[in-house]
């Protein structure tokens, strides 16, 4: 009986230790040095989608070395990680338009740069031929780049908007956006 107790509780605390393992897996869509240019931008808005702009336009490259080079092993497995990598990053970078256009962020100097940044994105992702082991994930990041493009089309109109008729909105988002601009410590009793 104690045996059988004790194989139970080995089993119990193998099965609920298994979900926390799995979600431990590192992510690996970015890299490190990645992921810290997208904090180290995170608070002045152009700066984060510009940082965003240049790890998409990695993954194009990779997309089209692969493309430049002849076809190996591999081949259809590589075009699917960077395709997915390309559809992750490009669904996070629309949270924080969503984001940036609900909480009125004046991002309209960049809006131009990154429409034409899709068009030419999305003809990348449409380059490779069709193959099962990577259509569904080439959908997933053409749908994230549609998307992308109707937000940041919605957004040059209702921004242009927005900052005209809220000019002291416009100046503190340009307060906002300089270095020097350091927010101001709480002054309460010494």
């Amino acid at each position: 009986m104690r045996r059988w107790l004790a194989m139970t509780a080995l089993l119990l605390l193998a099965l609920a230790s298994s979900p926390r393992l799995h979600a431990q897996d590192d992510d690996d869509t970015m890299s490190q040095k990645e992921i810290e240019s997208l904090r180290d931008a995170a608070y002045i808005p152009t700066n984060r989608i510009v940082a965003f702009e240049r790890i998409l336009n990695t993954r194009e490259q990779q997309i089209e070395q692969l493309l430049a080079k002849p076809h190996h092993v591999g081949y259809s497995q590589d075009m699917h990680d960077y395709i997915d990598q390309f559809a992750s990053i490009a669904d996070e970078f629309n949270d924080n338009l969503d984001d940036y256009a609900s909480k009125h962020r004046d991002i309209r100097k960049a809006l131009p740069k990154l429409l034409s940044d899709i068009e030419r994105w999305s003809t990348t992702l449409r380059a490779p031929a069709d193959d099962d082991a990577y259509n569904i994930v080439r959908r997933l990041a053409l749908d994230n780049l549609k998307d992308m493009s109707a937000a940041a089309s919605r957004m040059q109109t209702e921004q242009a908007a927005y900052f005209k008729a809220h000019p002291d909105a416009a100046k503190l988002e340009k307060e906002r956006a300089d270095p020097n601009h350091a927010p101001i410590p709480n002054e309460g009793p010494n």
